[in-house]
């Protein structure tokens, strides 16, 4: 059974709702679920958690587009709102900001479609998740701008396990130093595999599904 709590720190506004057990993602098996579903659709822990994220921006990297992975558009909205306001360059003729969500193709490969290109393109291009942990996809992000032309103005998350990802530092409202037991294993690695302990739930960015 998941049994979700308020992570005892609490950064601004916005608790972090976690869950200890044994969990397995696509990528790796945990100790922690972090659940961020208010931050990604209510407005209100949306915008505090915006304002968080981008007090920790330095402003002299431009950002013209935001790409929203893990189903944060909402979020990014209001990251977007956050970074205008506090006065963050754009190189765009329009001097606004994009926020775009991926596609992915039947090998889980990032593509964008043609309308979607200009938007990456020779554009600095801010990669938003819910939460930075292995740095797989971040990498794989990273990736994917590059082969479509664009910059990678930073990484930001609301939360992190990683302090950076293939050289650029990851930003986020909390980080390892909140949540110091959390761990992520190799499937192979596992410990509490190895000790026979039953996985308490899949998750991903969507949630989770005990088992």
């Amino acid at each position: 059974m998941v049994e979700l709590q308020n992570l005892p720190v609490m950064h601004g506004k916005v608790p972090l709702r976690v869950a200890k057990g044994h969990f397995a993602t696509n990528h790796s098996h945990i100790n922690y679920y972090i659940d961020i579903t208010y931050e990604k659709t209510r407005i209100s822990e949306a915008k505090a958690s915006a304002r968080q994220l981008v007090s920790h921006f330095i402003n002299n990297t431009p950002v013209d587009t935001i790409l929203c992975l893990d189903g944060t558009a909402v979020l990014g909205a209001f990251v977007a709102e956050e970074l205008t306001k506090s006065g963050f360059l754009t190189i765009n003729q329009h001097k606004s900001i994009y926020v775009v969500e991926p596609e992915y193709n039947a090998n889980s490969q990032m593509i964008f479609r043609d309308n979607i290109q200009p938007m990456i393109r020779n554009k600095h291009v801010l990669i938003l998740m819910a939460s930075v942990t292995t740095g797989f996809t971040a990498t794989r992000s990273i990736e994917a701008i590059g082969y479509y032309g664009g910059e990678v103005a930073g990484v930001a998350a609301i939360y992190r396990a990683v302090d950076e990802v293939s050289g650029y530092p990851v930003r986020s409202v909390y980080n390892i130093s909140d949540i110091p037991d959390y761990e992520s294993y190799d499937y192979r690695d596992c410990p509490y595999c190895k000790k026979g302990r039953k996985l308490d739930a899949l998750v991903n960015s969507f949630g989770y599904s005990p088992l």
